[in-house]
């Protein structure tokens, strides 16, 4: 009787230090979630910091989120004619002999990069989507899409951008901008082949990637059948309707992380005042970018501090990053140097910290969500870095 009375007081206080675990666990997040806000709050006021957070919000929606859904529906029906037609498989035999050494990815990985340069990060998520693309990967290559398409994202927007600069970016652009992309693809490369080092300990290297939904793997193949209209329109209905799935899976990620990141990035309106518009928050990321330049400007070469904003702000959104360079390069912030770097890294990085986290979830894949922020923060960096000291090789050889 002694011996289930001392079991049972021993359950009751492991249960009740349990209970006070989850207490003060409960309190530490509420304190922190309370100074969040409290940080915004009091320089920008309760009404224009809520005013502001739904402002913007709302305007990634219409101007973002909806854009990469069209996005997406597109790609997804391009891709599931691709692959219907045998494309794929002819791409991944003729590339294989190339994207193995590079990225360790089978060859049909190059359909990705090139979907994700033509549109932006989540085209990426329509093919992985799709059993018949999934069949050439093994199941720890999957979570390193997420990077490899991130790398290569909004790339034709970045560079057309850049090269429209025309005088105004300086007689070298169009060096710059090709400097850039080759710099974006050396960080592709590293962000992938980190991240594939990673799964590959974590799931092995043999598994099959299984489709994401497990009621594909039982459905009848449709390849080969019918005549080549009806196959063109099937796939053209199933992959747009997959594509309207993803667009609507991206939505929350991007909407919350994003609106935290531009908060975090810009500051209040051209007046200096906070008016609760969308897009304005506390400086941030530019604050911190400033403490290390001394760091930051050996590496990427910046002419001036303000350079680093386009870097800080692609973080959030690329889009939001390229409008900054304009004003930079009339103030006289930036040259031609700079606008490497810039493409690079508005390329590499891409928005990432929006949509990594709802790409991976995508990807059922969030065990790596960490990993895939960290690897892609440090191949972005890389491809600034890259692009900076091969444009300034080329100058010489110019």
């Amino acid at each position: 009787m002694s011996i289930n009375s001392t079991a049972a007081a021993e359950i009751k206080a492991a249960a009740k230090a349990k209970s006070g675990r989850k207490t003060l666990k409960a309190v530490l997040f509420l304190i922190c979630f309370v100074l969040f806000f409290a940080f915004f709050a009091v320089p920008m006021g309760i009404a224009n910091m809520m005013n502001t957070m739904m402002n913007t919000a709302y305007r990634l929606l219409m101007d973002t989120t909806l854009y990469l859904m069209a996005i997406a529906v597109i790609v997804g029906a391009l891709s599931a004619v691709l692959t219907e037609f045998g494309v794929v498989e002819l791409i991944n035999r003729v590339l294989s002999p190339l994207m193995r050494p590079l990225y360790g990815m089978p060859g049909a990985a190059a359909l990705g990069i090139v979907t994700t340069y033509l549109s932006d990060n989540p085209a990426i998520l329509t093919l992985a989507d799709d059993p018949k693309y999934r069949r050439y990967f093994k199941a720890y290559q999957i979570p390193a899409l997420t990077n490899l398409g991130t790398s290569f994202g909004m790339g034709l927007i970045v560079t057309t951008f850049i090269i429209g600069l025309g005088t105004a970016g300086g007689e070298h652009v169009g060096l710059a901008a090709l400097c850039g992309n080759l710099g974006a693809v050396c960080g592709s490369i590293l962000a992938t082949r980190l991240m594939l080092r990673h799964t590959a300990k974590a799931m092995g290297r043999e598994a099959e990637a299984e489709p994401i939904d497990p009621a594909e793997q039982t459905s009848e193949p449709t390849e080969g059948k019918g005549n080549g209209l009806m196959r063109f329109l099937n796939a053209v209905m199933d992959g747009g309707k997959k594509g309207v799935d993803m667009g609507l899976g991206i939505i929350p990620g991007v909407l919350v992380i994003c609106t935290i990141v531009m908060m975090l990035t810009n500051g209040p309106s051209e007046t200096g005042a906070y008016t609760g518009a969308a897009y304005e928050g506390i400086p941030v990321f530019p604050w911190i970018a400033e403490k290390l330049d001394f760091i930051l400007h050996p590496l990427f070469g910046f002419s001036s501090s303000a350079g680093l904003s386009v870097p800080v702000t692609a973080l959030g959104s690329a889009g939001a990053a390229l409008g900054l360079i304009p004003g930079l390069l009339q103030s006289g912030m930036a040259n031609t140097n700079d606008i490497a770097v810039f493409t690079a890294m508005c390329m590499c990085w891409s928005g990432y910290l929006s949509t990594h986290v709802s790409m991976m979830e995508l990807l059922h894949s969030t065990r790596f969500t960490a990993k895939a922020i960290l690897y892609h923060t440090i191949s972005g960096l890389f491809a600034g870095v890259v692009a900076n000291w091969l444009f300034k090789l080329l100058m010489l050889i110019v």
